[in-house]
């Protein structure tokens, strides 16, 4: 590991953990240690400042080279019918690297967060969406609806960010926006306006949420509903809500996929989106699906570009083949169909499932494990210890991510691409 001993500062530095990706951070590089000085939150902070732990690569537990964890690594999938890749904690580069020795090995390509994800995507693939991005929030929303979201949980800095800013691209400012929350209340005090107002919330419980999607959706379309309450709400504040988003100049309806865990989320999720686009005929309406945590954005994009399809993609009949069931790693593992798994996360310290097969983790140092892998090779983090590109939350933006320090791990593209030529050298 390369050590330094000069203290540097820097600033405007995007963070790759976030998902909405703040490029606003003053950070301090000391030798090995990373500290935010400015703006950090309770995603950021703890990504940057995680302390470099292992540095060796690891075969059963003992030290070993790279070229001995690479050679190991390539016999493993050498000797696989179906090796499953999951984690996907990555930036561009690293997932790339990733996909090229999948279709070389005829491998499976998943995320670890792709059953959030996936939510999100088999609506856009139905029917679609009129989505917004973060920039045209900022500039524009006057009502946010944050459907079954506690948004500041997963995006602590979203509302000072994109809601709460000081200047806009337009006249009117920031401070009358309101914020309706739908589910839960939130944990924090993110959302509450620097007048003081609170956001207004309509409680409901999560198993009842499709039910309130639904509702709002038949009542932007002008059905008279004869029940007086649904889940508990009346009607009438339902209607009232529609009409609300119907007056508004520019509203937004965003929710994080992840934290609908109910049966059937992507049904709740097109209902949103057709509530959304039916009031498009008369007003500006936009849905902005929340997320980007873990690379799980970025994976879905460089997956996209190069398959055709955007996660969960089968190369074993030479093809790229998409199935956003069959193709899941915990269904793979659990039926025996997959005999190796390869977790590849660089970004996120969230080790492997536990699994009977062979198991090769390329992963942040410091990561932890339950059981041993049979092969461990430690990485650096894209943003931190090298360069790379990330893709913000609404994936319109590539974000590049900087170096701020020389520590001597390996990029996990680099180890990628070593596995590849060792399998095909043993071919």
């Amino acid at each position: 590991m390369t050590e330094s001993t000069q203290t540097r500062v820097f600033e405007n530095v995007p963070s790759p953990f976030c998902g909405i990706a703040s490029d606003d951070l003053k950070i301090e590089v000391d030798g090995q240690q990373v500290r935010i000085l400015e703006n950090g939150d309770a995603v950021t902070t703890p990504g940057f400042e995680q302390a470099v732990g292992d540095t060796v690569p690891r075969i059963a537990g003992e030290p070993a080279t790279l070229d001995q964890a690479t050679a190991r690594a390539a016999e493993i999938l050498k000797s696989a019918r179906l090796p499953v890749f999951s984690g996907f904690g990555t930036d561009v580069h690293e997932t790339r690297a990733a996909l090229s020795l999948i279709d070389r090995c005829r491998g499976v390509f998943d995320q670890m967060r792709a059953e959030g994800g996936l939510r999100n995507l088999l609506v856009l693939a139905d029917s679609g969406w009129m989505a917004t991005t973060l920039g045209e929030l900022k500039n524009r929303v006057d009502v946010l609806v944050s459907f079954g979201t506690d948004i500041e949980l997963n995006f602590p800095r979203f509302f000072e960010r994109f809601v709460w800013n000081r200047e806009t691209l337009f006249e009117g400012g920031t401070a009358k926006r309101e914020i309706i929350f739908i589910g839960r209340a939130p944990a924090g005090q993110a959302a509450t306006a620097p007048d003081g107002r609170q956001p207004k919330v309509i409680p409901c419980a999560p198993e009842h949420l499709p039910d309130v999607a639904a509702t709002l959706s038949a009542l932007a379309k002008g059905a008279q509903l004869q029940a007086e309450q649904i889940a508990g709400i009346p009607v009438t504040e339902l209607r009232s809500l529609v009409d609300r988003l119907r007056q508004a100049k520019y509203s937004v309806v965003t929710w994080a996929a992840g934290q609908l865990t109910f049966p059937n989320a992507d049904l709740t999720v097109q209902q949103l989106c057709q509530m959304v686009a039916t009031l498009n005929k008369e007003t500006r309406v936009a849905a902005l699906p929340l997320g980007g945590q873990d690379g799980d954005r970025t994976a879905s994009q460089v997956c996209a570009w190069i398959s055709g399809y955007p996660t969960r993609v089968s190369y074993a009949r030479g093809y790229p083949e998409y199935d956003p069931y069959h193709n899941g790693t915990a269904r793979l593992l659990a039926s025996g169909e997959a005999d190796a798994l390869f977790w590849v996360s660089s970004l996120s310290p969230t080790p492997p499932p536990a699994s009977s097969v062979p198991t090769v983790v390329i992963g942040r140092s410091g990561m932890r494990f339950e059981s041993e892998p049979e092969v461990f090779i430690p990485v650096g983090v894209p943003g931190i210890d090298f360069a790379g590109h990330m893709f913000r939350c609404d994936n319109v933006v590539a974000m590049p991510l900087y170096q701020l320090r020389e520590s001597g791990l390996f990029k996990a593209s680099d180890v990628l691409r070593a596995i590849e030529q060792a399998l095909a050298s043993n071919a």
